[in-house]
């Protein structure tokens, strides 16, 4: 195993991925970094679906072993939305501070013990003989009042985190990397392609 692809062209996400894997001995690539431009259908109705379709498609397409993730906020009040939406929520090219504010909007007057959320990330391993693994991690919280931090991306600075007394954008990429969906289920995937 010398090169992983990475379903996804969002450099936040390939931080954290490579910061995760860095103890494989492989290179992972982004799908630019490895040539590879294809607009993928998530078409999915849950995170696995979709992290399915992209990973087959894009192991299909190079032959190389590829992981896809999907993920997304969850909120309890407002019936598990964003959801498998999360990146599409009012719109691909809506930026994160209008759909944070949104969402805070829709939580006005909603006490503290009603706001639970969590972060879903599940891991699909597509491998060239066709066969496929799938993972699924969470990390649990809840919506907090205005956006805190500056790591992070999309919804970390409104997912606060009770234990910690702050959100995931305020917590170190280490600190977040060690409890988030994306590396318990990185972690996961990796056992898998040991």
């Amino acid at each position: 195993m010398k090169k992983i692809i990475f379903a996804t062209g969002n450099e936040g996400k390939m931080k954290e991925i490579r910061d995760i894997l860095s103890d494989l001995d492989v290179k992972v690539l982004s799908m630019k970094e490895a040539g590879i431009n294809v607009d993928i259908v998530e078409d999915g109705t849950t995170f696995e679906e979709n992290a399915i379709i992209k990973a087959k498609t894009i192991c299909e397409l190079c032959g190389e072993i590829t992981l896809a993730d999907d993920s997304g906020l969850e909120i309890d009040y407002l019936n598990k939305e964003p959801g498998v939406y999360s990146a599409r929520y009012m719109g691909e090219d809506t930026s994160y501070r209008i759909k944070n504010a949104n969402l805070i909007e829709r939580l006005e007057g909603v006490p503290d013990e009603k706001r639970t959320a969590r972060f879903v990330c599940a891991v699909a391993a597509a491998f060239p003989g066709g066969s496929v693994k799938t993972v699924r991690e969470t990390m649990e919280g809840c919506i907090g009042y205005e956006e805190k931090g500056e790591n992070g991306f999309g919804y970390d600075p409104i997912f606060f985190l009770p234990e910690y007394g702050c959100t995931s954008a305020e917590l170190s990429m280490e600190e977040k990397n060690k409890i988030s969906h994306r590396g318990k289920a990185l972690r996961a995937i990796k056992d898998e392609l040991k």
